[in-house]
């Protein structure tokens, strides 16, 4: 093994960070001796950094081969962010033209470009292959390398000839990284890579900066979300959901309440997409609506929530998605809305598929369903899903849920815990969790039935419980450690040493009484103030950097994080740097990105420490419509069909009064509503030029005051529908 390098002073220069993450030192250690590498880390944890820094610091271009043309985009603005060299990173796939395509050439030919993205279905080209086969190649990362695994929650078939390639272009050493930590994927990967050598770098799942709750889903879960989402003006969040129509309309839902959001998912076309993903990463929106099964590749560091209206279909997708907040090490707030009809969906749409299949969704479901309605600590629950033991007394991150913030009350069940494991073993550890309820609640079942156990003296021991509690007590004594998941068998309980030992010794057990989510009842929400990780310093410099960074994003064409990232900002609210080698000392920036986006900032420093009395601006203040969000879609749908407002009245049973009266609540909201061909049909254009002209002048928009200004020569309707239009064009 060569001697190790020191890796701080590159890690400074090209990216301005003082310490690794984690695992990733080990890691870029082993790349630059040149062995295979297998990385498991969550999302968030930095893999990007594991080929990104051995990439600038070899001789020769990196391949990395990624599923997502848009997480490509990304990292290469990001990587050019930090270099003045544009050519120092490229994508080679289907987007680009000729000419672009020969520039990616010629700039690797000239030893330019130190890392080159490429998406599996181009490599499989014969030209590229050819090209590269020509070049100096440092190494092949392969990103989402679970793709490659059937086992996996995204496979794509194009992964499974990467190693052949691979070998056709070079015998260079191989990384394989993912976030995906069933054992079974990983054999997978490595198998298929040929790697089964490879070093294994296996990081803790705990980020413990993110915020995990559960709350019941309740007729009125639209408005939940929009008053959540309220909280967080201005900043970035995710909300996913499992159908396409469903993402249309609550993305429709909130942009009718003033929030700025767009829906994205696979049945957009793929320029629309773009423009949506675009204007979420340069902040001209705040909100993404999504599908759960559609692939986002946003790899943005500052996105401040996710919430998931639909509970998804595992808990490796939960952990992926809930994953994409708060990257950057700031606040991040999980918010899941569960309703056990949603599970019992998902397993009619199952219903069609091979048993085989079907019996892998059913375990992982109820995996879902444990983690929903637990009420002990969440993540020490999904870190033991992921084979993680975490102290929730010590552990970093351990108040970081709504059980923990709003404990329920433990009950003693030393009994009922010696009661469940040794029906578990005396059934012979043949049976899944819902099997062994039965029969510890003495409920005439099939599949026992045949065995006699309903003759067994153990069978309806537990009666005096309900079926719930037992599934509570099961989930709670798994993750102690006495009974454990034959994932093979799809769930089969089976006896653990522990569980074995605590049969000949019982001891104290304390069980947390169950969530019990009754999703009529809107009192049953739980609430949690919100928990803020990052504190800034000062809070008005930190908007006005805010400010100049989205107009120098704008500037270069380039999403806001690539110039400075939040905590960089954070950084320089604290240490105030006013020059450029002063600039070189704050979190986040080494030398390549001071030099090209920093004159301007230690310039507004240097000039707000001189004068010291900038006031902040007035918070955005959104206001609330309280009307039935459905109306609303359907009044700013009919009125852009140009619809007569008789008819939209009459079809929603209102009054033309009532019908104003919603018209007003929308455009007070904010939202534009244009009734142009509607008032046209009432008053010509001098008239029209009179009330205008007269709310322009006035004081206040009071109807009253404006009917004693005409005395008469209009009616109240009129005047009404006037401000209507004042409002939509000089205020919203």
């Amino acid at each position: 093994m060569s001697e190790e390098l020191d890796l701080h002073g590159p890690l400074k220069k090209f990216f301005g960070f003082n310490q690794f993450k984690g695992l990733q030192e080990k890691v870029i250690q082993s790349v630059l001796q040149k062995e295979d590498v297998f990385v498991i880390m969550p999302t968030g944890g930095g893999k990007s950094l594991c080929y990104q820094l051995p990439a600038l610091m070899s001789e020769g271009t990196a391949i990395v081969i990624s599923p997502l043309i848009a997480l490509m985009k990304n990292q290469v603005d990001a990587i050019r962010g930090i270099s003045e060299n544009h050519g120092i990173a490229h994508v080679l796939n289907s987007s680009l033209n000729k000419t672009e395509v020969n520039q990616v050439k010629k700039d690797i030919e000239d030893g330019i470009t130190k890392l080159v993205y490429v998406a599996p279905e181009s490599l499989v080209k014969e030209e590229y292959v050819e090209f590269l086969r020509s070049q100096k190649i440092s190494f092949v990362a392969i990103d989402e390398a679970h793709c490659i695994s059937e086992w996996g929650h995204d496979f794509r078939p194009e992964y499974r000839n990467l190693r052949t390639i691979i070998k056709e272009i070079d015998n260079v050493p191989v990384i394989g990284l993912t976030a995906t930590a069933t054992e079974k994927v990983q054999e997978d990967i490595l198998k298929t890579l040929g790697i089964t050598n490879a070093k294994t770098y296996k990081a803790s799942f705990n980020r413990p900066n993110l915020f995990y709750e559960v709350r019941p889903k309740t007729k009125n879960v639209d408005k939940d979300i929009i008053r959540f989402v309220r909280q967080y003006v201005g900043k970035s969040g995710i909300i996913y959901c499992l159908s396409r129509k469903k993402v249309e309309e609550i993305a429709q839902v909130l942009q009718v309440n003033g929030i700025k959001a767009v829906p994205y998912h696979a049945g957009l076309d793929a320029k629309t997409r773009v423009k949506h993903q675009d204007m979420f990463l340069m902040e001209d929106c705040d909100v993404v609506v999504a599908t759960i099964a559609f692939g986002m590749g946003i790899d943005k560091p500052d996105v401040r929530f996710v919430i998931h209206h639909d509970i998804p279909k595992s808990l490796e997708s939960y952990y992926q998605e809930t994953g994409r907040a708060g990257r950057d090490g700031g606040e991040g707030y999980c918010l899941a809305f569960y309703a056990y009809k949603d599970i019992e969906k998902l397993e009619k749409f199952m219903a069609s598929k091979p048993v085989a299949e079907q019996e892998i969704g059913h375990a992982l479901l109820q995996e879902v369903v444990g983690y929903a309605e637990t009420s002990m600590n969440r993540r020490k629950y999904l870190l033991h899903y992921f084979g993680e033991e975490f102290d929730e007394v010590k552990g970093l991150g351990a108040e970081m849920d709504d059980n923990t913030k709003n404990p329920k009350k433990k009950l003693e069940a030393q009994e009922q815990v010696v009661k469940l494991l040794t029906v578990v073993k005396k059934t012979n550890e043949k049976y899944k969790s819902k099997d062994i309820v039965s029969t510890i609640i003495g409920k005439e079942n099939a599949m026992l039935s045949s065995h006699r156990t309903p003759s067994k003296p153990f069978f309806g021991i537990g009666s005096d419980q309900k079926d719930s509690y037992w599934m509570a007590l099961i989930r709670q004594v798994l993750v102690a450690g006495y009974l454990r998941k034959e994932i093979e068998q799809y769930g089969v309980l089976k006896m653990t040493p522990e569980g074995l030992n605590y049969l000949e010794n019982p001891t104290s057990f304390l069980m947390t009484e169950n969530h019990v989510f009754n999703t009529e009842d809107d009192s049953s929400i739980i609430t949690n103030t919100k928990s803020n990780v990052l504190v800034s310093t000062d809070e008005k410099l930190v908007i006005l950097l805010k400010d100049l960074r989205k107009k120098t994003a704008t500037k270069h064409g380039v999403p806001p994080f690539v110039v400075f990232q939040d905590p960089s900002l954070d950084d320089m609210a604290l240490k105030y740097p006013v020059t450029l080698e002063d600039l070189t000392a704050v979190h986040g920036v080494g030398e390549g990105k001071a030099r090209k986006y920093g004159r301007e900032f230690i310039q507004l420093i240097a000039d707000y420490v001189k004068e010291n009395d900038i006031l902040r601006p007035d918070d955005l203040v959104v206001k609330s419509t309280g009307m039935n969000s459905g109306l609303k879609l359907y009044i700013i749908q009919n009125t852009d069909r140009k619809l007569p407002l008789i008819d939209i009245a009459q079809s929603k049973g209102l009054q033309m009064e009532e019908l104003i009266k919603e018209m007003e609540a929308i455009i007070f909201s904010g939202t534009k509503l244009n009734i142009d061909y509607s008032i046209d049909d009432l008053l010509d254009e001098d008239q029209q030029g009179e009330i205008f002209d007269y709310f322009m002048e006035a004081k206040t928009d009071k109807i009253q005051e404006a009917l004693d200004e005409f005395d008469g020569d209009y009616d109240e309707e009129e005047l009404r529908l006037m401000r209507i239009k004042f409002i939509n064009e000089v205020a919203n």
